[in-house]
């Protein structure tokens, strides 16, 4: 199947005519209010910290102003890129996930959790500070365990798939944008650990994985993690039988798949019809 036509009910999905569609689409302390951060009676994001080693590690969570019918919202940890690294808290906000929920502060429904990998660090080494943060804002905010989601991009895409095989039941769903299993050429470190050291990394993923709904996208024209990484994974999917595996890829789209991808409305009616069995 070509990588801009794999679209079916179940299994591996492409929807590259959805790109021209898109393109216009614990210490706590208050976040003090700042340009491009939603209004008053909107959802809010906040400022937390969490404690991992000693250590004490900023993050930002996004609370919805409400939770449809009454329930307790969802729950969405993402995973930002290399150049959100650092200890200033609020940058994983600014790319990907944080700009969509900004838009749409006011009817987002679900929480986000935004934490923040250290400087010169992959996800496989700060996985233990995502899991605080997600373990924090779930308990603080009420977050529905059986309908928690995991979405990543470029380095967060890898960790995406390594903390979903690190805890697969964990998840209703995953969501890895401009992700991949092996290291880029240029950046060794960059892998998913968990599979490292495997024949076929992509089909050991794959098992492990298959009874988590997932939906990949990627850009066909990325230069920086080939596409080449997230098609493998899907077709191991595919092969593996799983049972709701999607693959979404952009035909003009470079690195930064993740605006068409977080834009694509399909994407959030899928996810928060997921929930854990």
């Amino acid at each position: 199947m070509t990588p801009d036509s794999r679209q079916t009910t179940s299994g591996v999905r492409a929807g590259a005519a959805l790109a021209a569609l898109l393109a216009a689409s614990a210490l706590i302390a208050p976040l003090a209010a700042r340009a491009g951060d939603p209004a008053p009676g909107h959802g809010r994001f906040l400022e937390r910290t969490v404690e991992v080693g000693g250590q004490r590690h900023g993050y930002r969570v996004f609370v919805p102003a409400r939770s449809a019918g009454g329930e307790r919202p969802p729950v969405i940890l993402f995973l930002h890129g290399s150049g959100e690294r650092g200890d200033d808290g609020d940058s994983p906000t600014r790319v990907g996930l944080g700009p969509h929920v900004r838009r749409h502060a006011g009817d987002f429904p679900a929480i986000a959790v935004f934490p923040q990998a250290p400087a010169d660090t992959e996800w496989s080494d700060s996985a233990a500070i995502a899991w605080a943060a997600l373990d924090a804002a779930t308990a603080e905010f009420g977050g529905d365990r059986d309908r928690t989601y995991l979405t990543g991009i470029s380095m967060g895409g890898y960790g995406t798939w390594e903390l979903a095989l690190a805890q697969p039941q964990r998840f209703a769903a995953i969501a890895p944008v401009c992700g991949g299993i092996v290291a880029p050429a240029h950046r060794p470190t960059l892998r998913v650990e968990a599979v490292s050291g495997e024949t076929d990394p992509y089909a050991a993923a794959a098992q492990r994985l298959r009874d988590v709904p997932t939906w990949i996208f990627h850009g066909a024209l990325d230069d920086l993690v080939l596409p080449e990484q997230s098609r493998r994974m899907a077709a191991a999917l595919e092969a593996a039988g799983a049972a709701d595996a999607r693959y979404t890829e952009f035909p003009d789209a470079n690195h930064n798949s993740w605006d068409p991808a977080y834009a694509t409305p399909e994407l959030w009616q899928w996810m928060f019809a997921q929930r854990r069995h």
